[in-house]
């Protein structure tokens, strides 16, 4: 039996400043709000993905509290205009954007105030996957 069509995706990140990380995401990043559940509030990034800022639990909040360890990406064509933007909103950068070859991307990034990283990137013309 095939599995049913996603229509869209959500990545929960956990906070111990639900109002720090709201202000990072709704006014630095410029994501609208989409749904304020309280200790939760979903931002939309797209028509089909979004981001959910929760308040940590107990047992998230052990996690958070150590150095998260998730890349959460923004992918967009201007990446040095969107970076620009976040800086002059006061963001704290972590990695300046360049080209990493390797994965043929240009990527930037910054963290958010839980210390999640935030990437911004786009990808880069690859030759041809040779089969």
């Amino acid at each position: 039996m095939p599995l049913p069509k996603i229509d869209s995706q959500i990545t929960f990140l956990y906070t111990l400043d639900l109002d720090a990380s709201a202000h990072f995401y709704g006014t630095i990043l410029e994501l609208p709000l989409w749904l304020d559940q309280g200790g939760c509030k979903i931002y939309q990034i797209n028509p089909a993905a979004y981001v959910g800022i929760c308040r940590a639990g107990t047992i998230e909040a052990q996690r958070v509290s150590q150095q998260p360890n998730v890349i959460f990406t923004l992918v967009t064509e201007d990446v040095d205009a969107f970076f620009a933007a976040l800086v002059e909103r006061g963001a704290r950068v972590e990695q300046w954007p360049k080209v990493n070859e390797r994965y043929a991307i240009y990527n930037g990034f910054v963290r958010d105030p839980s210390g999640y990283l935030i990437e911004i990137q786009r990808f880069l013309p690859r030759d041809p996957v040779s089969s």
